[in-house]
């Protein structure tokens, strides 16, 4: 019995959301990480791609995992949006580091249209409030829009990876209507 509530409140744990920390209004933090994008080495950096346009930032607990996988199928197939848009796509997680460059091309997942970046050691991910509580070297499952001057301007934290995009796309469009 005592380990069927163990189990039951490790599953609730889990299926929760996330709480984002960096809300709406705060200044994202800076970074540059080594990345891949199509199976080839890049070097991402917050700054240049906020020159472009608003940046979808989405944290992803490990590449190579079944949520993990459907998140960046999703995105993939919706960048032709985010592009209309003139949003940049970055995936950025802590976990599987090492499986990034073939993550980052496969058709099933990325399938080379955006980048991924590697977060070893979760070090970009404490800094934007997003990691496993369970897993605390592993990054949450957090999706940032942030503006082109730094401000975020939506957070959305939830382990279904289901509608990551939609929340995400939603908030482009919304700031792309304002200015």
């Amino acid at each position: 019995m005592k380990r069927l509530v163990l189990a039951a409140a490790a599953a609730a744990l889990l299926a929760s959301p996330a709480a984002a920390a960096l809300k709406p209004g705060a200044k994202a933090p800076v970074f540059t990480a080594p990345g891949f994008l199509a199976g080839d080495p890049v070097t991402l950096s917050l700054a240049e791609a906020l020159k472009k346009g608003p940046v979808v930032l989405y944290f992803f607990p490990a590449a190579h995992t079944s949520g993990c996988n459907l998140e960046a199928h999703l995105f993939s197939e919706a960048i032709d949006q985010f592009k209309a848009q003139n949003a940049t796509v970055i995936g950025i997680t802590a976990g599987n580091v090492k499986e990034l460059a073939a993550f980052s091309k496969e058709t099933e997942h990325c399938g080379g249209k955006f980048a991924v970046a590697a977060d070893v050691g979760a070090k970009i991910a404490r800094q934007y409030d997003s990691v496993m509580i369970v897993k605390p070297d592993w990054s949450d499952r957090t999706s940032y829009v942030i503006a082109p001057n730094g401000v975020i301007l939506h957070a959305y934290s939830k382990l279904d990876p289901s509608d990551h995009v939609a929340q995400t796309l939603g908030a482009v469009k919304a700031y792309n209507t304002k200015k």
